[in-house]
């Protein structure tokens, strides 16, 4: 079950690519585009860290931050950002703290199977930590545009 608009983001310290802890709470004060993702190095989650890392500068400029979340681990993560040049958080969360906390560990189906996985979210937090957007099931394409649109105030 996805969180709802509304209500308190649920607070996480969890390892970045370099392996430094890094908490929602250290952003307190600034808007947080949180992104959960399958897996690194897939074509759709290549696509969508790439379509956040070619907007980057548009989220600085309107004092977000980027947070990408998968439960890869750092390293996975460290040569996925060197990769793909990507100048934004990737946090790691191999058990599933995050993941489940904001409820996007769902059953899915690919190819006639069920199995649980990451399904592909974006909440956007403001500076009191409650959250003020969720984006389930969003596409890798599109994802980062539509989150920059919204924050400018160009759509509801």
């Amino acid at each position: 079950m996805f969180l709802e608009a509304g209500t308190k983001a649920p607070g996480f310290t969890l390892p970045d690519k370099d392996g430094n802890q890094v908490s929602l709470s250290d952003f307190q004060g600034k808007r947080v585009v949180l992104y959960f993702y399958p897996r690194d190095n897939t074509p759709g989650c290549t696509r969508q860290a790439c379509a956040f890392a070619a907007a980057y500068e548009a989220f600085k400029s309107l004092d977000a931050v980027v947070i990408g979340i998968s439960k890869d681990s750092a390293a996975s993560h460290q040569k996925f950002a060197e990769k793909h040049a990507l100048p934004f958080i990737l946090l790691s969360d191999p058990e599933l703290s995050a993941i489940q906390a904001y409820g996007v560990w769902q059953e899915k189906k690919m190819y006639g199977k069920v199995s649980m996985g990451v399904v592909r979210s974006t909440y956007v937090i403001d500076g009191d930590g409650v959250i003020e957007k969720v984006m389930p099931k969003v596409k890798p394409d599109t994802n980062a545009a539509e989150i920059l649109e919204y924050l400018r105030g160009e759509q509801g």
